[in-house]
């Protein structure tokens, strides 16, 4: 009887312990790693976050950039740290929906290894090509690649990056051959296409938004099904090629294992974040539009979305190889 009254004791005095530690969440820095070089459409998204979160919780909230793999590298880091509301991972369609799709053998697992927080963002790509391609829309694009066969490239953030699977798609139902060119992040990607080493990217507006404003880059089309609300003005790839779809989406998940209480108080606290007005404006502006939902929208939203996307992959026969 003495024995079970000491494990019942020291249980409840364990219970007592984590409560009390979510309580005083957070008391030392938290930790953001963002699976992409910096500059990149979820660095962007993750600095503005992490500056307006660190005032809301009264403690640093740091970016940490851990790029490769196509974002799988910064996914295994975080799948891997402990679950106790420091270490937080800016997740993104390729490492809940794409590569998990693609790859049999990833560091994580999507479902298993995480807890979503919220989703914070959605945005249709945008195709940009070099300036000097002498292409004014898609069906120009098609012409030209089916005239050049191979001889023209496209750029992405990486292997199984969302880049990477709209090129694909673009190939597959334009009957074209481009050849993929990956990058270790959005930013270098861009770089190239810029420097006419690539001729195309589809990525998020949030990563080409400035290059766009600025004319370094010449957007064709957008990749949603309906037209992007802050690029009215651009046609989408599905109004050339019916059945184009792919848009990217940016949340916040932690390790699983993380208290209930401090879940909660993370999302509570991101949501607020993300309904700032001058937030929300910052967004927008860069072709993206804020979201801020619950645990379990964004929960069901990623389970859709990596059903959806993984049809998409299994019908056009994409296969990626580790």
């Amino acid at each position: 009887m003495k024995r079970l009254i000491t494990v019942v004791m020291l249980v409840v005095s364990a219970l007592w312990a984590l409560g009390a530690s979510a309580q005083m969440y957070p008391n030392r820095p938290i930790k953001l790693i963002v699976a992409d070089s910096a500059g990149g459409a979820p660095d962007q998204l993750g600095r503005l976050i992490t500056e307006r979160l660190s005032n809301n919780v009264n403690q640093p909230v740091v970016v940490d950039n851990r790029p490769g793999a196509g974002g799988a590298l910064g996914a295994e880091l975080a799948a891997k740290s402990a679950p106790d509301g420091y270490t937080l991972l800016l997740t993104t369609t390729a490492i809940y929906a794409i590569l998990p799709n693609l790859r049999k053998n990833l560091p994580y697992d999507p479902v298993r290894d995480f807890v979503p927080i919220t989703r914070i963002a959605t945005a249709s790509n945008v195709l940009v090509v070099n300036n000097e391609l002498p292409v004014k829309d898609i069906a120009e694009l098609v012409k030209l690649a089916k005239e050049k066969p191979g001889a023209l490239n496209y750029a992405s953030a990486g292997v199984g990056t969302p880049a990477h699977l709209a090129g694909e798609m673009l190939n597959l139902l334009a009957d074209i051959k481009v050849v993929h060119v990956p990058y270790k992040g959005a930013a270098p990607a861009l770089a190239d296409v810029i420097g006419g080493n690539a001729q195309y990217i589809i990525t998020s507006p949030l990563a080409a938004g400035a290059h766009m404003n600025g004319g370094r880059v010449r957007a064709l089309a957008t990749t949603g099904t309906q037209r992007n609300p802050s690029l009215p003005d651009l046609a989408t790839i599905a109004e050339t090629l019916p059945g184009y779809d792919i848009t990217q989406t940016w949340g916040i998940v932690v390790p699983t294992g993380t208290p209930p209480e401090i879940v909660n108080k993370l999302s509570a606290e991101i949501v607020k974040v993300m309904n700032q007005p001058d937030v929300r404006e910052k967004v927008l502006a860069t072709g993206a539009t804020p979201v801020g939902d619950s645990p379990a929208q964004f929960e069901a939203f990623m389970t859709k979305e990596r059903q959806r996307l993984g049809d998409v992959i299994a019908k056009r026969g994409i296969v990626l190889t580790d």
